[in-house]
């Protein structure tokens, strides 16, 4: 089967404020889907698995879905596998046993759902992942890597130039934090001056951990030199913030990304320096009218949809809210 790409842009900001003019393009898998196509489901149950229902982006996916797919007569079920590929697999597999029309996936990577998703596709359901990647069964997912990486990670590198020592917060169970992870690490590598010290989070405890690391990682770079902390989401570097606040450090750069409404308002009060802005609840709404789309007309190829990154900065937030009045909710 051919690759295709597909490319859905989603109006996120004017053009004055999107970072990039245009998204990539990313190729898809080209594997069939395993979906049902050219029917509507028995079953009219979205069932949405996720690796953290607290966590503010993917609140804002499950409002989009929910409500896209209330609105089309549908009920929502969701489960918090409060990151625990197991536990997810277990939701997934009990959808399946409901017999729902679709299962949505939020963030745990196609690879560590093997027994779900082959419980899936063996009941002919389609499943749909925010930032998990493809896989069988899959008719599409979110891209969630470059698009909002690389703004990030790009403004740290021009504050530090050259030479600089960053606290990179990590978390390698979800899949958008592995991609992300490795766009940071491709674009450091240019920077051979910059040293960069990795701590791996949890979910839950991201908060905690991010300022217990950036606690440790104080003590061994003292004020003077050109210091950063990212993180591949925010939460962990809002955790990381209190350490410094703690610590009545002053000195160093702090980036994230999704741009929650605590992260906004960090922006704002000038203790983030910068995130990057996601439409989850665009997203959410895309992930059911494409999934459905699939029930409804044959799932055809897999498809990957990138959606462009806003950068927030001290520079732009004001501007930015005016845009977008919805990110401090």
């Amino acid at each position: 089967m051919r690759k295709n790409r597909v490319v859905l842009a989603l109006a996120l900001a004017s053009a004055a404020l999107i970072t990039f003019t245009g998204c990539s393009v990313p190729d898809s898998t080209p594997a069939s889907s395993g979906a049902a196509g050219g029917s509507t489901p028995k079953n009219t149950l979205l069932g949405i698995v996720t690796i953290s229902a607290t966590d503010a982006n993917n609140a804002r996916v499950i409002k989009g879905a929910t409500d896209a797919a209330e609105a089309a007569g549908w009920t929502v079920e969701v489960v918090d596998a409060a990151g625990n590929a197991d536990q997810a697999n277990s939701a997934i597999t009990n959808f399946v046993n409901k017999g729902a029309g679709m299962i949505f996936d939020l963030v745990f990577p196609t690879s560590s759902l093997g027994a779900g998703l082959a419980a899936a596709q063996g009941a002919n359901i389609p499943v749909a992942t925010w930032g998990g990647g493809l896989g069988t069964g899959v008719v599409m997912t979110t891209g969630a890597g470059a698009p909002f990486a690389e703004p990030a990670t790009q403004a740290m590198l021009d504050a530090l130039g050259d030479k600089g020592s960053v606290l990179a917060l990590t978390y390698r169970t979800g899949q958008v934090c592995r991609d992300r992870e490795g766009i940071f690490d491709a674009m450091l590598k240019d920077h051979p001056g910059i040293k960069v010290t990795k701590n791996e989070v949890s979910i839950p405890g991201f908060l905690q951990d991010g300022a217990d690391y950036a606690t440790a990682w104080l003590a061994a770079n003292p004020e003077g030199g050109k210091l950063a902390v990212w993180g591949c989401w925010e939460d962990p570097t809002l955790g990381a913030i209190s350490a410094l606040k703690q610590a009545q450090r002053t000195d160093v750069l702090t980036y994230g990304i999704n741009g929650s409404s605590t992260a906004i308002k960090a922006v704002q009060d000038g203790s983030l320096t910068a995130t990057v802005y996601e439409d989850g609840v665009k997203e959410g709404e895309t992930m059911f009218s494409t999934t459905l789309a699939a029930i409804e007309n044959g799932a055809g190829e897999q498809q990957t949809i990138d959606v462009p990154g806003v950068l927030v900065t001290a520079d732009n937030i004001d501007q930015f809210l005016t845009d977008h009045p919805e990110a401090l909710q």
